[in-house]
């Protein structure tokens, strides 16, 4: 039975908060805490069985009749499964055991690692043919149409193209980026769990991003009276 295992990292950002949804440039990097997978192909044409350690609990899902979950982590994969079945006919049954490291709720990415984990799992064992940058935008429109957090890109982007020792230049407006080089012995960054929770889905977000995007058009119309 084909196998796929997978570990999918959360994200920090150094420089640029709510600067990806704005269109300018950031400085992300993947985090050594992981949500790490195991898919296997169940038999089934569309029954998926995800079983969660951490939250204790296990989604069934009928691909023929994806609908909105009543857990909050559910969404986020039936988000990718809604998606990767409008873009391809190859997904069938499959079976996921998956265990996080990354704390939920703390800013470091972990419903973007579960949606990109998912994605990039399914694409190896089914063989959809996704690039990465396919898997990216993929992952962003999950978290758009099923989730309701018009996020950015950059949290999806630094999961999925994350490299060990570097981390990332992006310009969130035409997406080129490059590898920066991060070597900064003999110093160290620390990152702390707080334990403050946070969940981007309740709405807070989009208020946000709503009143940015309502600052920048008023600042534009002022630049052009």
């Amino acid at each position: 039975m084909k196998k796929i295992k997978v570990a999918s990292p959360g994200r920090i950002n150094l420089i640029g908060e709510h600067i990806d949804y704005n269109d300018g440039f950031v400085l992300p990097a993947a985090i050594d805490k992981c949500i790490y997978m195991v898919f296997s192909v169940n038999g089934h044409e569309s029954r998926c069985t995800i079983k969660s350690q951490g939250f204790d609990s296990i989604l069934v899902a009928n691909l023929n009749k994806l609908e909105k979950g009543t857990e909050g982590w559910h969404n986020y994969v039936l988000g990718v499964l809604y998606e990767i079945q409008k873009l391809s006919p190859k997904l069938r049954g499959f079976d996921c055991h998956m265990e996080s490291q990354i704390p939920v709720g703390s800013g470091v990415s972990s419903s973007a690692a579960l949606e990109c984990g998912l994605s990039f799992g399914l694409n190896e064992l089914f063989d959809l043919g996704f690039d990465k940058w396919e898997l990216v935008k993929l992952g962003q429109r999950a978290e758009h149409n099923f989730v309701g957090t018009k996020c950015g890109i950059m949290d999806k982007f630094s999961s999925v193209m994350g490299k060990k020792g570097h981390t990332m230049l992006l310009d969130c407006r035409s997406l080129d980026f490059e590898y920066i080089p991060t070597k900064i012995d003999p110093y160290k960054l620390l990152l702390l769990n707080t334990n403050v929770s946070h969940n981007l889905s309740t709405g807070e977000y989009n208020i946000r991003r709503a009143q940015c995007e309502d600052g920048l058009g008023n600042s534009i119309q002022k630049i052009w009276n």
